[in-house]
């Protein structure tokens, strides 16, 4: 038995130097070591901006590196064969891979064509703001490096609900295209925003047109029989009609991988609503990142003790609906200098990770740069250059063995102070020496009187993360006095259990 712990092996800026897949077949031993059960992969598509693309602005789906499109061969982190020998070492490893998966838009189009559109408000896409006019757009896609390979399918103007750019007259805006399927207006989506956020970038793909149905069951059976992928995660699926999620995943599930696993990001910082919606209306087929989980550890990081520990879990995912909640500290969205840049700082980063990967709710996604630290440049909001350095977090090895070793068991909550909260969780017979007690503090040291089990009674505990030397014997009633020093994190387990 071992608790599941997903990483996402990839940040955005990490380096374009065709580098990650071979990374990761060196590594993929290690992180199983470490506790890694399941990792989630950056896209391995080709993308419009070639070998430079963190992925999201997805142009062939069939290229993975192969052919030379966009202006290279290999994908940010490598060719196509470096990336199907770093999925067999993750799977000689015993760990899962998870395909990113973007199917919301494409970009880099290969020719142009008249396109006939409406221009709408980009505040309320529901609102028609010119008569019908045609606009010169790049909806045609013929991929003229792959020459046919896999697919011979061509998308154009049927293919696409909108765009946000004119050729002819060089005018951005956003454009809703008159085809077929889309003169009736936007697809029917879960994001409210802006009156209807079906389109939200690039090239807006209209699941609408059979063709299109089709060509995305045909790519991901390919993409199965090609990388023997474990799970997907599947990007901003609140700009997609749940429908087509609920017809293309039971077609996997009953036709390609019965358990294949799949998350999607469905973001949102306080609307809870939308995510147990989403979760209804998809039958329980996709699992969500729990958004406003991570947005309460940015808060709780911004205001050191004036925010309340025992809220920490409220308006979140996880607390209702924990099964279907994947909880993460950080991503590559809300790293610094991102647009949803709402990172959790340093001092918080132990307790946050504490709050997900020690206890029984949610499914755990650790963070590239909290394993392996990072440092890049981009311009920010305010548009000057800034450089960002962002460490490892030193406590995350520790806790990442306790979650695949020690922390099992009946869990008890003490979630009752506004600056000082813990739990235990009591421990398995299958895994020997199991069982701890965590402390957190966001003000003044700490201390918890805790129930862990009679059956540890008399034994001595310890802070394995070593922020405090003193123990704890567990009286005769399986009771103990725990405790945490100021703005910080202690967990006690067992007295000479080996640890990293």
């Amino acid at each position: 038995m071992q608790n599941g712990t997903m990483l996402q092996y990839f940040h955005w800026y990490y380096p374009a130097d065709g580098s990650l897949w071979n990374k990761l077949t060196k590594e993929a031993g290690e992180l199983a070591a470490r506790g890694i059960t399941a990792l989630w992969l950056p896209p391995a598509t080709k993308a419009a901006t070639g070998g430079y693309s963190v992925g999201y602005d997805i142009y062939d789906l069939f290229d993975l590196g192969e052919f030379n499109q966009k202006g290279s061969v290999p994908t940010k982190y490598g060719t196509k064969e470096q990336y199907l020998r770093a999925i067999e070492a993750a799977h000689q490893a015993g760990i899962q891979v998870y395909a990113d998966v973007v199917l919301n838009h494409k970009a880099g189009g290969d020719e142009t064509e008249q396109v006939p559109v409406v221009k709408v408000n980009p505040e309320n896409r529901s609102e028609v703001i010119s008569d019908q006019l045609e606009i010169k757009a790049f909806t045609r896609f013929t991929f003229p490096g792959r020459k046919g390979q896999y697919s011979n399918f061509i998308w154009d103007f049927q293919c696409f609900t909108g765009t946000d750019y004119d050729d002819a007259s060089h005018e951005n805006g956003i454009f809703r295209i008159l085809n077929e399927y889309s003169k009736q207006g936007w697809e029917n989506v879960p994001g409210l925003e802006n009156g209807n956020y079906d389109y939200l970038m690039y090239t807006d793909i209209d699941f609408r047109n059979p063709a299109v149905y089709e060509e995305v069951k045909h790519w991901i059976r390919w993409y199965y029989d090609t990388i023997h992928f474990d799970g997907l995660r599947l990007d901003a699926v609140k700009h997609i009609p749940h429908q087509f999620f609920n017809g293309w995943i039971d077609y996997i599930r009953s036709e390609i991988k019965a358990d294949v696993f799949i998350v999607g990001e469905c973001w949102t910082t306080t609307d809870l609503e939308m995510l147990t919606f989403y979760i209804e209306a998809t039958g329980e087929r996709i699992h969500l990142f729990d958004s406003i989980l991570q947005f309460n550890f940015h808060q709780a990081s911004r205001s050191g003790s004036d925010f309340n520990l025992s809220t920490i879990f409220n308006n979140s995912l996880v607390a209702i609906q924990p099964h279907m909640a994947v909880t993460l500290v950080d991503n590559h969205d809300t790293q610094p200098l991102q647009a949803l840049e709402a990172p959790v700082e340093p001092w918080f980063k132990p307790l946050a990770y504490a709050l997900v990967l020690l206890r029984e709710a949610g499914y755990p996604c650790v963070f590239y740069p909290d394993l392996y630290g990072a440092s890049y440049q981009d311009k920010g909001p305010d548009g000057n250059e800034h450089t960002i350095d962002l460490a490892i977090c030193g406590e995350l090895e520790t806790l990442l063995w306790l979650r695949k070793e020690i922390a099992y068991g009946t869990q008890r909550d003490y979630l009752d102070h506004p600056n000082c909260i813990g739990w235990t969780r009591e421990g398995i017979d299958e895994k020997k020496g199991s069982g701890c007690a965590v402390v957190l503090s966001n003000g003044e040291a700490g201390e918890k009187h805790m129930e862990i089990g009679k059956q540890h009674t008399g034994k001595k505990f310890m802070d394995v993360l070593r922020k405090r030397s003193e123990a704890v014997v567990i009286d005769e009633n399986g009771w103990g006095n725990f405790f945490s020093n100021p703005g910080s994190v202690s967990v006690w387990i067992v007295e000479n259990m080996e640890h990293p």
